[in-house]
């Protein structure tokens, strides 16, 4: 059984999600304000974080800053507000997704389901004959233990960023579009997925280039998309 863990100061919305989460077989962990939800992580398993950015105390930007420090579970970040710029700030402190309030209790309990797929299927340990690995240059990741290593040092992403960089070097030199990352990444159809894509591009470059505006891996095809530069 997945541990989930809901933080908002709103108990009314923390016990309506409590009600489908559980519906759906998970246990539901409870915080209301940003403190509480890092002791909860300190003291429990928590396989996925559902969060409110507006909150006392400790508000939801501040508290994913500091649990992207020591964890990796997947994040997703609830919010009153819809403009893109705060879509963008969620996701640039490390969150895999992002909810506008109000929001349909079925489209989280999916996108719940959805971050907690691709993490288990992440962050599962399978013994095979052979490691899985990808090099590319001084880039390496090893697809059985889940690592990234640049010139020989680890480099920690976030599950969606592991996946992205995954893709684009198991098809070295392909190109591919916004939608195409979004759509084999979210497996949902990529309505407005510009800037969801693009952050994470970023977050990705940032990690693996020494330089992330002259990349050596990840390069920008302009008007196209992007791909990793055959080495």
């Amino acid at each position: 059984m997945y541990n989930i863990l809901v933080c908002d100061d709103d108990k009314e919305i923390v016990e309506a999600i409590d009600i489908y989460l559980t519906q759906e077989g998970y246990h539901v962990l409870k915080a209301y304000d940003g403190e509480e939800a890092i002791k909860s992580l300190k003291e429990n398993q928590v396989d996925l974080l559902i969060i409110d950015i507006m909150m006392p105390r400790l508000d939801g930007i501040r508290a994913t800053l500091k649990i992207r420090e020591e964890y990796r579970l997947p994040i997703i970040i609830l919010s009153a507000k819809s403009e893109d710029a705060d879509k963008i700030l969620g996701l640039n402190i490390g969150a895999d997704d992002y909810l506008t309030k109000p929001f349909n209790p079925l489209e989280l309990v999916a996108r719940a389901k959805s971050q907690l797929r691709r993490y288990n299927q992440l962050g599962s340990s399978v013994e095979k004959e052979s490691e899985k690995v990808y090099e590319v240059g001084g880039l390496k990741i090893n697809d059985d233990l889940k690592e990234v290593t640049v010139d020989g040092e680890p480099v920690k992403l976030t599950p969606i960023e592991y996946n992205i960089l995954l893709l684009l070097v198991k098809n070295q030199g392909k190109v591919f579009s916004i939608d195409q990352i979004y759509e084999s990444i979210w497996n949902e159809d990529a309505i407005g997925a510009d800037n969801t894509v693009a952050v994470h591009i970023r977050h990705i470059r940032e990690k693996i280039e020494i330089n992330p505006k002259e990349p050596r891996y990840l390069k920008v095809v302009w008007g196209v998309g992007y791909k990793i530069e055959k080495l």
